[in-house]
């Protein structure tokens, strides 16, 4: 009896038990919130990287090829340098590259998912059929292209993988645009003389949030990933400032002799963009109104 009547409170207060529990159960997804933890404990490494790394990582003041010890965690590169401390501060590089260039394909795929799903017609056709021709282009080469006409630098590099982004952000965005457009409430405001900018602001961008948030998730492990591709190829940050891809490239000499100089970079990559990738799914049952209803 006391079940039967903790079921119904749980009905009157919650709208039903099975509402009651879902938000809190989709909250809970391990893999969400093992994604989470691993990026809010990279960009505590990444603020905290002085007080973390135990030396500079450009200082050569070890002996060179070291395998990892108690005083060189993760062993030293062929200049003699930390490579744990350079991990640590590579963390920043990373995050740095994957917020900004993320967000430059944010901003250029709003601006063509939003012109092309909410005008239609001629304009949608001429704005898709120049993301289809960027989607016909292998993103890793189109940014090596990029980043090679620009120059090898941190901020080419950035710029490069938000151009090559830009065309994902856009098909998404246009297709959340469409969906919003067909509903009676922008008709609604349509009739009562809204402009367009209002419909825009008050209608279409708090409707397409949702999306964005996991896309953004999921597009900010590919662009470290992309990072790292191209400071391998000596097209993103240059030495000797510390980054992963680039640790990797100096590495490969010495992998017969030094193999952890490639292990650590390796496995620095492989976690942070787990954790990215995990998290995307966590915030994707979490804000996807289709796994909710389920």
């Amino acid at each position: 009896m006391s079940g039967a009547t903790d079921t119904v409170t749980l009905a009157r207060v919650g709208g039903s038990a099975r509402s009651w529990w879902t938000l809190p159960h989709r909250w809970r997804n391990p893999i969400g919130l093992l994604g989470a933890a691993v990026v809010l404990l990279t960009v505590i490494v990444a603020l905290a990287a002085p007080l973390i790394a135990p030396y500079d990582p450009d200082a050569q003041e070890s002996e060179r090829l070291l395998p990892p010890s108690s005083s060189n965690l993760m062993g030293t590169d062929e200049l003699g340098r930390d490579t744990f401390s350079r991990i640590v501060f590579g963390a920043r590089v990373s995050l740095q590259v994957g917020i900004i260039s993320v967000f430059i394909a944010l901003l250029i795929g709003a601006a063509f998912g939003i012109a092309a799903g909410f005008l239609q017609g001629r304009t949608d056709a001429w704005l898709m059929r120049g993301v289809d021709i960027m989607f016909a282009f292998p993103g890793l080469v189109l940014a090596i292209v990029i980043a090679g006409l620009l120059g090898a630098s941190r901020t080419n590099a950035m710029i490069a993988i938000g151009l090559v982004y830009a065309p994902a952000f856009a098909r998404v965005i246009r297709g959340s645009v469409l969906s919003v457009m067909s509903e009676p409430y922008v008709e609604a405001g349509r009739v009562v003389g809204s402009t367009n900018g209002h419909l825009v602001r008050q209608y279409v961008v708090p409707n397409i949030v949702a999306p964005l948030i996991v896309l953004i998730s999921v597009y900010l492990s590919s662009a470290i990933l992309a990072e790292a591709a191209l400071s391998f190829l000596g097209l993103g940050t240059q030495p000797p400032e510390p980054a992963w891809g680039g640790m990797l490239n100096l590495a490969r000499t010495y992998m017969e002799i030094s193999p952890w100089m490639a292990i650590f970079p390796g496995l620095a990559i492989m976690i942070v963009v787990l954790g990215f990738n995990f998290l995307g799914d966590g915030l994707r049952d979490v804000l996807d109104p289709r796994l909710r209803a389920s």
